[in-house]
């Protein structure tokens, strides 16, 4: 596997696949994009987060070139914490160890290449499956903020999770 540089011309019909359903969206990206996922309000996203936070879009893709997962980060450099977000996997690839393999793949780019300290992901608790992988490559349960999401009438809850190089 390998991580490269989002590019959105060959790399948004993989994320507008995996995005199928409400309820994926929203634990992808707790609607912060507007749903349904559209190529404008994608970039138009990720260039305000860019801006803002300084994050850079990553695919992972098979040793082939064939993309399989999508994830953001960022850096700060003021204290050498990294970030991770928005991650997703194709669907067909879920529960495979594919989503470990790519988030490892971003610990080792974060901590070798950006010389993150610390790296840092939120996930809704209700995201069991997601919760699990990053736990099985050294994430850690710092705190949970309840009820901080409402999908339909459910109230979801945040795990701030951390790593440690």
């Amino acid at each position: 596997m390998r991580i490269r540089p989002y590019i959105e011309s060959r790399d948004y019909e993989y994320i507008e696949k995996w995005v199928d359903n409400e309820k994926i969206h929203a634990l992808w990206c707790a609607n912060l994009i507007l749903y349904p996922v559209t190529k404008e309000n994608l970039h138009a996203f990720l260039e305000k987060t860019a801006i803002e936070w300084t994050d850079s879009a990553y695919v992972a893709t098979e040793t082939n070139g064939k993309v399989i997962g999508f994830f953001c980060y960022s850096i700060n450099v003021n204290d050498d914490t990294g970030f991770i977000k928005f991650v997703v996997v194709d669907n067909n690839l879920r529960r495979k160890g594919y989503g470990k393999a790519m988030i490892k793949l971003a610990l080792k780019y974060a901590f070798e290449i950006t010389g993150a300290k610390l790296v840092q992901l939120n996930v809704f608790d209700e995201n069991t499956a997601a919760k699990y992988c990053y736990e099985k490559v050294g994430f850690i349960e710092e705190s949970i903020t309840q009820n901080v999401f409402t999908y339909k009438n459910e109230l979801w809850s945040r795990c701030h999770m951390v790593a440690t190089k």
